[in-house]
């Protein structure tokens, strides 16, 4: 049987985590195929053959410019009904979780959350997912068909094999009931560089900076770094940086080449979200700072200091 993976797309752009999941149901062995709901989305389709997807089913009406689940739930059960597919995989975000949610319900299908891995064992799907605060991974199934699951996000990096993707126009078939809820208006965070779920470098702020005008420092170093500024929980819920740049098990799970952790005690719900980088550097005035555990590098030393200096390091390091 196929597997059928939701291509999710902003700003004209598939996304990263659709993409990765793409890639990973491609290396599974079953065809794989795509789904892609939108308005005027059609010209995405083709980029999708590239991470794997053999064919990939377009609904492409006005109807479905604004970004509610309900009527992508419509949609995607009614290629699931026609064409048997087993699986439907997602990568996480408000709007899969939403889809995936509801259309497990709409199926009478059994969902997996917050997977981080899937596998062929005996024939049979098997996902991986954390248990007891990510210290344990535990084996996941299904009872039946379809499967649905959805993959923490930043789990899968997209792998391009090439290839080309046949294309298939799908009615877009909405149900009245999924036309009651209509968007107003759509918020747009306004930013520079890349978002910290593609970033390659991540510098992260905590409450160790003592204030939102010290976020200065970590902004100067993530720019002097080509990477993205993120947060802990702690200091968006305290108004000193955007709920959007927020690291955790509440917020968004990344996993960059080098993660930089200035004035961050390392509780466990922020470990979560960043555990997977490649290199972890802790910057902390307190030697006994739980981030140190699982730091590849750390250096004790106040943030206010030290930032500034590997700013100018780094800086000076570029200019030659």
């Amino acid at each position: 049987m196929s597997i059928l993976v939701f291509l999710e797309h902003h700003g004209g752009e598939l996304q990263r985590n659709a993409l990765g999941v793409l890639s990973k149901a491609a290396s599974l062995g079953d065809e794989v195929h795509g789904v892609l709901i939108g308005s005027g989305v059609r010209a995405l389709a083709p980029r999708a053959g590239a991470y794997g997807a053999a064919k990939v089913h377009v609904a492409d009406d006005q109807s479905l410019e604004a970004p509610l689940p309900q009527p992508r739930v419509d949609v995607i059960a009614q290629l699931v009904r026609d064409g048997g597919y087993a699986t439907v995989l997602f990568g996480q975000s408000v709007l899969a979780a939403d889809i995936a949610a509801a259309l497990a319900a709409r199926l009478e299908a059994g969902l997996n959350w917050d997977l981080v891995d899937v596998v062929q064992q005996d024939g049979t799907l098997v996902g991986k997912r954390p248990a007891l605060q990510d210290t344990v991974y535990v084996d996941v199934g299904w009872k039946s068909e379809p499967r649905i699951a959805l993959f923490r996000s930043g789990t899968f990096d997209p792998k391009e094999t090439g290839g080309d993707a046949q294309v298939e126009d799908v009615n877009a078939d909405v149900q009245e009931f999924s036309k009651a809820a209509t968007m107003i208006e759509q918020a747009h965070a306004e930013s520079e560089g890349p978002s910290i779920e593609d970033a390659d470098v991540i510098v992260a702020g905590g409450r160790g900076l003592g204030g939102p005008e010290n976020f200065k420092l970590v902004e100067e170093l993530a720019q002097a770094l080509g990477g993205a500024v993120g947060a802990t929980r702690a200091v968006v819920d305290a108004g000193w940086y955007p709920y959007s740049t927020q690291v955790g098990q509440t917020g968004k799970t990344v996993a960059p080449k080098l993660y930089i952790a200035c004035g961050i005690s390392g509780a466990i719900q922020h470990k979560v979200g960043m555990q997977s980088s490649g290199v972890i550097v802790a910057i902390n005035k307190d030697p006994n700072a739980p981030i140190f555990e699982f730091s590849d590098l750390g250096v004790v030393g106040d943030a206010h200091q030290v930032v500034p200096k590997l700013t100018e390091l780094v800086k000076q390091r570029r200019g030659s």
